[in-house]
């Protein structure tokens, strides 16, 4: 495995077994042939590259996330769909149209784009 010289961050592509969050992106440390290894609250997780994008800079917007079939965490209130914070990854409801959206959390205000992750994929 190797290190990389620039920063790479990843996200989930598709559902799997992994403990990543739906719509967050994570640290890539290291890149083997068919894997990468991303920071996870300080942890190091393994996650083959076809089950995950990678990109130079995560983008600065929310992604807007598909609500998981059997979600038992998500209010039902919300919808078929929600946000994920581009700054701290916390989830909000998208209720109505908006170009932008503050985090309830962090108080960061970032546009929000419809993506094909509130298409079916992650």
């Amino acid at each position: 495995m190797s290190s990389p010289t620039l920063p790479y961050w990843a996200r989930l592509k598709a559902e799997g077994g992994f403990p990543l969050r739906r719509g967050a992106w994570y640290r890539v440390t290291k890149f083997a042939k068919d894997a990468v290894v991303l920071d996870v609250h300080g942890q190091p997780v393994v996650v083959p590259r076809t089950a995950v994008e990678i990109v130079g800079t995560p983008p600065q917007h929310w992604a807007v996330v598909s609500r998981p079939a059997r979600s038992v965490m998500l209010p039902e209130s919300w919808g078929p769909n929600y946000g994920v914070c581009p700054n701290c990854r916390h989830r909000a409801p998208l209720h109505g149209p908006r170009e932008t959206l503050r985090c309830p959390r962090c108080n960061g205000l970032f546009p929000l784009r419809v993506a094909l992750s509130a298409q079916g994929a992650n």
